[in-house]
């Protein structure tokens, strides 16, 4: 008898959909014809133990047991869970043959492998362990995949992988807050000040910015205009870019903070001849856009309508899981299988079904077309989202999933279009010895940028990278031609604090991390790599933070509370920076490439947490504002799915642990 364990009963009556009918359900499992057996997980099924489950001295919270070290790891059933754990024992021990069927990411990998673990497979069985890789719940995308089973074996890098994670975390996690709510205790303030390796980094990044915003203090900078003609009377504007002599009157970035340097300027080229320096008019074309992964959809549903990352995530599922609309959601790819594009037409198909309001669009897209999206290379154990075959009335939806279907049918239907054409000209100006710049683009062919046109609004021009662009092209001139210069104009402005994140902004930092990491060559690896946390649990870490109070809402503003500062202020610059987590990142990628071992990840945390420890009972915490209690057990809850966190006092053993094991 086979055996496929779904991370999820959802998954789970998918997979049955697809084996020999007609199917029994019974409770826990599902039966098909031919003997074999679906049955499933729901999340996680074990959770690390209690503390005091290693001592019971640990249910009391005190400095002196700190930093807490475990020397054999435990893992116990989650009592809601607890009657599915023993389907799948009895089913386990029946079965000749197991499907792992989690989710096709670093934690699905883990949440079976670690049930299988604790209920004891022998190793020939466990060796033997088929995986099953599913993207898409529709009935032919689960027959494919059945046809394409992997050795388990082959991910025991991934799974390796979120077990040091998932144990980093809960040492790091229950440690510093412990020891951070134990000193806030001290100074009055008696709820849980909860510190993770990833939720506390983003409240930083928060912290940080409010701060830079309530102490920025603003500058005027001039800007000169000059305003020119040809002899055929074309006219036109060109932007004074300063020289190297002007640098003792400009900021950091360029921008001139002297009034009287710009005016001087001004009346040296008004009513001047002019001429060209250099002039250039090229085709250029802009590739479409690359399908969405979980980050990049939120942020786009996030400016879009105003969706937060979890209410982006909870569409996302539904339309998954429910309505089998869209491939599997927490991806972080953006690239699709070669083999993916025979399929084009039907998904067309199905969107001309769906989104009947949108068939001109529709018809436009030609099939044939194929990108630099499809690429096998660029493919793992899962691949950016799009929408699937599915045929349905989108009246069934919700608002949100709406929302967020048409946008990632939009984002798929633009890889079927050209690609957006332009003319790009741009002059180089002399006049009284001052450089003038002038730029314009014009379009040729908007190809897939027709999809966009509603909400990409232009205006008639604009100013770019010091320049002046025109929607209207340049005219066409030669370099040594000469033109006149009329009345130039100052244009003062004012410099502007950094804007408040936003649910937008706030992922677009956490995904591009490396642009707030201090360290050159984590900011190195990380420049086109990792992020802050994962596709799967941003939108969980950002809406902790609401929950622990220390971040509110003003409008689509996210701010830090009295709270979140003080807390940001008190703990040691590591700790609230991403460089750390960034490194952490970096090396659990190394280990599910087979690059690292778990000990060599490990082992460092746990002689850093000596010193973190020592440097928290030697914090004075103030300023703290009262929150209101849940009464909830504290517990520090980080990027798992795992909801307590377990502690124990003694060292590490330093045999390497097996993900096949518990210990």
């Amino acid at each position: 008898m086979i055996l496929y364990i779904a991370e999820k009963p959802s998954l789970g009556r998918a997979i049955a959909d697809a084996l020999p009918k007609p199917l029994k359900k019974n409770d826990g499992f599902i039966t098909a014809a031919n003997g074999d057996v679906v049955s499933w997980c729901i999340g996680h099924l074990l959770e690390q133990a209690e503390p005091d489950a290693y001592h019971a001295s640990f249910k009391q919270w005190k400095m002196e047991h700190l930093p807490i070290l475990p020397d054999q790891w435990q893992l116990q059933p989650k009592p809601k869970t607890r009657k599915q754990l023993s389907v799948l024992k009895k089913l386990v021990k029946e079965s000749t043959q197991l499907v792992h069927a989690g989710d096709p990411d670093r934690e699905g990998q883990l949440l079976v492998d670690e049930v299988l673990s604790y209920l004891n497979v022998p190793k020939t069985k466990r060796a033997n362990t088929q995986r099953l890789l599913i993207n898409d719940l529709n009935l032919s995308a689960v027959r494919q995949a059945l046809q394409k089973l992997q050795p388990n074996t082959n991910f025991v890098p991934l799974s390796v992988s979120a077990l040091a994670r998932s144990r980093a975390d809960w040492l790091y996690g229950i440690n510093m807050t412990r020891a951070y709510t134990l000193q806030g205790r001290k100074s009055g303030y008696n709820s849980v000040l909860s510190v993770g390796r990833v939720q506390t980094p983003v409240l930083g990044l928060v912290v940080r910015r409010d701060e830079e915003i309530d102490n920025f203090v603003s500058k005027p900078f001039y800007e000169v205009m000059a305003h020119l003609t040809t002899e055929q009377n074309q006219a036109f504007t060109a932007k004074w870019q300063p020289s190297e002599a002007c640098q003792p009157y400009m900021d950091d970035e360029g921008r001139v903070l002297s009034k009287a340097l710009a005016e001087n300027v001004v009346k040296r080229i008004s009513h001047q001849p002019a001429s060209v320096t250099s002039y250039q008019s090229k085709d250029k074309q802009q590739a479409q856009p690359l399908p969405y992964n979980l980050s990049a959809l939120q942020i786009d549903a996030s400016k879009r309508f105003n969706l937060s990352a979890q209410q982006t995530l909870d569409a996302c599922q539904s339309l998954y899981e429910q309505h089998k609309l869209i491939t599997y959601p927490r991806s972080d790819n953006r690239y699709l299988p070669e083999e993916h594009h025979a399929q084009a037409a039907q998904v067309l198909n199905a969107l001309s079904s769906n989104q009947s309001d949108q068939q001109d669009a529709i018809n436009k897209a030609d099939p044939k077309i194929k990108t630099k999206a499809w690429n096998d290379k660029k493919v793992e154990a899962h691949h950016a989202i799009i929408p699937t075959a599915k045929r349905t009335s989108l009246d069934k939806l919700s608002r949100a999933e709406q929302q967020v279907y048409g946008l990632i049918a939009r984002q798929y239907l633009a890889l079927f279009y050209p690609a957006y054409r332009y003319q790009e000209r741009k002059a180089e100006i002399e006049i009284q010895k001052g450089k003038f710049i002038a730029q314009s683009k014009e379009d040729i062919d908007l190809g897939w940028k027709a999809l966009f046109l509603s909400q990409n609004k232009a205006s008639s021009s604009k100013t770019v990278e010091g320049q002046t662009e025109h929607k209207s092209p340049l005219p066409k001139l030669t370099q040594g031609q000469v033109l006149q210069s009329h009345q130039a104009e100052l244009l003062e402005k004012q410099t502007q604090p950094p804007q408040p994140f936003t649910d937008a902004t706030l992922l677009s930092a956490m995904t591009g991390i490396s642009r707030y990491v201090k360290d050159p060559e984590i900011r190195k690896v990380l420049r086109e790599t990792d992020g802050l946390g994962t596709e799967a649990t941003r939108a969980s870490i950002i809406e902790l933070l609401f929950k622990r109070q220390f971040l509110v809402r003003q409008g689509k503003q996210i701010r830090a509370t009295q709270t979140g500062k003080s807390l940001i202020n008190a703990l040691p610059e590591q700790a609230s920076t991403p460089d750390m987590t960034a490194d952490w990142e970096s090396q659990l990628s190394r280990i599910s490439e087979r690059e690292l071992n778990y000990q060599a990840f490990m082992q460092p945390l746990e002689a850093n947490l000596h010193e973190l420890i020592s440097q928290a009972k030697a914090t004075t915490i103030t300023g703290m504002s009262p929150i209101q209690k849940t009464g909830k057990r504290p517990y520090s809850k980080n990027s798992t799915r795992s909801k307590k966190p377990a502690t124990t006092r003694r060292r590490t053993s330093n045999k390497k642990p097996s993900v096949m094991q518990s210990s």
